[in-house]
Parts: C-alpha cells; sequence; structure tokens
C-alpha cells in the first residue's frame, strides 16, 4: 500500500444504477456484482482509492446490502482494518430520522454528522458501476492547482446504449458535460445525443466544507440528485473543473454491457488497461489452482481459482469453483462462482449466477446481442 493522504476521504454510493441490471441485484446490489473472474464491481474504485493513500473510505449502502458487507468484513485486504478512519459502512436507518435514500443529497444528509467529525478537507465521491484503475491524487492535484470547487472526471465516448434505453424509472440518472477551457459550463441530464460527448464519470472532488454546506442546504429544500439539483442549477456561480479520465474504464448499463464488459477481458490489451496501473485487491478464497483434467480443451478463457475442467471450453468467463464435467461444452459465457456444467451439458452465450446448474445433456444458447441470464441457485 502507499503512504496515507490525510487531505482526502473517500465515499462509495454502491447501489447507484441497480435498476439497470435487475435480474443481477435482486439479492445484492451494483457494487457487488461480480467482474472479470474474481473480483467485484466496488473492488476497483475501492483499490483505486486505497493505492491513492486514501485510508478513510465510507460506503453508504440502500438495500440488499448483505453480499456486500461478506465481500469487504472488516476491509482487511484493502489495509483498512484501522483505529482511525479505515472502511466505514453504513446501512439504512442507521440515525432514527433516516429514510431510505434516493440520490447522493439524500445518502450524504443521512452522515452529515460522520462528515463534520471528519478532519480531511476534501472528499472524493464515486459511483461503483464503473471498472477502472483511477489515479485520485493526479485528480485531487488538478483539483488544487485550479481553484476548482469541484472537480467531474469525465471520459470521451459515446453514450453507452444501456443508458440510452428509455425506462420508466427517473432514478439512475447520467449526465454529459459541455465544457470550454476545462470548466464545466453545462450537464446535460440524460441526453441523447450521438457521436462522442464528454460522458461524466460521476467522480467528484470537493471540499468537506463546501460539501457540508450544499448538502444541509439542499435537504432542506428536499432536493435528491448531485448533480441535478445542486451543481446543474448552480454552474454560474460554483467553479466546476472537468477532469479527462484516459485509461481503461468499463461500464455496466444493462445486462448486454455486463456481458460485453466481461469478454472483453478475454482480450490482453484491455486486462492491461485495467490492471497494469496499480494493484486491484479483493476478498482471498483459499482454493485450489484451476484444474484441467485429461482430455479438457480450454481456448481463450479467464479462469479462477478453484476450477475443475474436464470438458471444452471457448471464449467464456469462469469465476471461482466452476466445474464443467466431461463431455460438457461451454462457449462465449460468463460463469458466475461455484456453477457446475454436468456431462454432455451444452452452453453458450450464457450469464450463469451463482450456484448455477446445468444438468445433464441439457442445451442452452443465447445470442451475442441477447445472451440467456440463469438466476441464482437455479437448476436447469
Amino acid at each position: 500500500m502507499v503512504n496515507s493522504n490525510s487531505d482526502a476521504l473517500g465515499i462509495i454510493f454502491p447501489n447507484s444504477y441497480d435498476s439497470l441490471v435487475p435480474e443481477l441485484v435482486g439479492e445484492r446490489l451494483m457494487a457487488s456484482i461480480p467482474f472479470a473472474s474474481r473480483y467485484r464491481m466496488v473492488d476497483f474504485v475501492l483499490s483505486s482509492m486505497v493505492n491513492c493513500g486514501i485510508g478513510n473510505i465510507s460506503i453508504i449502502v440502500r438495500k440488499n446490502y448483505h453480499s456486500l458487507m461478506d465481500h469487504l468484513g472488516s476491509g482487511r485486504e484493502w489495509d483498512l482494518t484501522r483505529k482511525n478512519g479505515g472502511l466505514n459502512i453504513f446501512p439504512p436507518y442507521s440515525e432514527k430520522t433516516v429514510k431510505i435514500y434516493n440520490g447522493r443529497v439524500e445518502a450524504l444528509a443521512s452522515i452529515l454528522s460522520f462528515l463534520q467529525d471528519q478532519k480531511e478537507k476534501y472528499v472524493v465521491m464515486s459511483d461503483a458501476n464503473i471498472a477502472l484503475n483511477f489515479d485520485f491524487n493526479s485528480m485531487l492535484k488538478a483539483h488544487i492547482e485550479s481553484g476548482a470547487d469541484v472537480t467531474a472526471a469525465y471520459v470521451e465516448q459515446e453514450i453507452p446504449e444501456g443508458l440510452r434505453k428509455p425506462r420508466s424509472s427517473s432514478d439512475d440518472l447520467y449526465y454529459t458535460l459541455s465544457i470550454e477551457n476545462g470548466r464545466v459550463h453545462k450537464i446535460y441530464i440524460n441526453a441523447t445525443a450521438p457521436g462522442i460527448q464528454n460522458v461524466g464519470l460521476n467522480i467528484y472532488i470537493i471540499s468537506r466544507e463546501l460539501l457540508i454546506q450544499e448538502i444541509n442546504t439542499a435537504y432542506v429544500r428536499g432536493h435528491v440528485y448531485f448533480e441535478r439539483d445542486i451543481l446543474a442549477p448552480q454552474m454560474g456561480r460554483l467553479n466546476v473543473q472537468a477532469y479527462k479520465y484516459d485509461g481503461y474504464v468499463a461500464r455496466i448499463s444493462d445486462m448486454k454491457s455486463y456481458f460485453d464488459e466481461n469478454m472483453k477481458m478475454l482480450e490482453e490489451e484491455n486486462v492491461e488497461g485495467l490492471f497494469a496501473r496499480s494493484p486491484i485487491y479483493t476478498k482471498i478464497r483459499d482454493d485450489n489452482p484451476t484444474r484441467y483434467i485429461n482430455g479438457a480443451v480450454v481456448k481463450n478463457i479467464m479462469a479462477a481459482d478453484g476450477c475443475i475442467i474436464e470438458g471444452e471450453v471457448e471464449n467464456s468467463i469462469l469465476f471461482r469453483g466452476v466445474r464443467v464435467a466431461k463431455g460438457a461444452k461451454v462457449k462465449n459465457c460468463v460463469l458466475m462462482q461455484d456453477t457446475v456444467i454436468e456431462e454432455g451439458a451444452k452452453v453458450e452465450y450464457v450469464i450463469s449466477d451463482k450456484d448455477v446448474t446445468i444438468s445433464a445433456g441439457k442445451e442452452i444458447k443465447g445470442t451475442d446481442s441477447f445472451p440467456v441470464y440463469v438466476a441464482k441457485y437455479q437448476t436447469v
């Protein structure tokens, strides 16, 4: 781990964008969705903060947080088991007056007394629907040098298709930025413009005192969203600077993007882009290395520890403890922890959740544009 950065504390919002992947968040939240064979989505932002010396990190959960708490534990794998600072998980109803929050304003209002007691000068905020290896020190340095009130991170890309889809809920808004000479002049909400846009990563740096002041004011007025209700109406008053992120980023915006972003991990340049800059930490599961039994045929896969492969596997992501029996064929699949593919079964373009069993001789086939999802604990 790197030296402590005493000037910044981190806040992660783990339930943001849950509504985009309802199949995966029935019993978990966005932050604990498995990704890249052995990680959870929260691992990337959390590890990035730790690698940049941020040792006081809070996670404000809303619902379905038991799997996240099981994964994070005391924060030992991230060196966050400390007497001062460390990892803090704030469940809903931690105070009598708190309700389950919708946006960042309500979430932050629920921990205002905690924020007031902290000593760090700056607050780094992020969602957990993105997998990236982020240099928060570089962003913090840019924030200080620019004299900004708020610094917002963004990437230049087309708006992800999953975000552009019409949906009935107003939750989980996304934002694009209009930038001139490094300053954000306008924030667009749920824009659908074609072509390359400045798409916000929902990563912000703001001074702790200013954040407390803005949340106090916004909460009293019944506001909900940090970007829509605080930043967007005050672009003339607040100096909001833009910070361009050029590194690799995987954004989960629907089931198709979840499948695609996992499958991109089969390309070496993407793995390098996500993991090369600094280590990504995760919960350790003491297990045997993956075993390839005589007769197994394997081509272009990412497999975590504990797997046993006797059949054929091609172009697939295997999480911990996956078993592929003799005569079984797996192609273009994402198989989560402890999935079992029994003898003679054939699966293609399938996303299996944890502890799924595909019975002997069964055949399941989706398509590249519509992978089939098999829910947790199901036997097909």
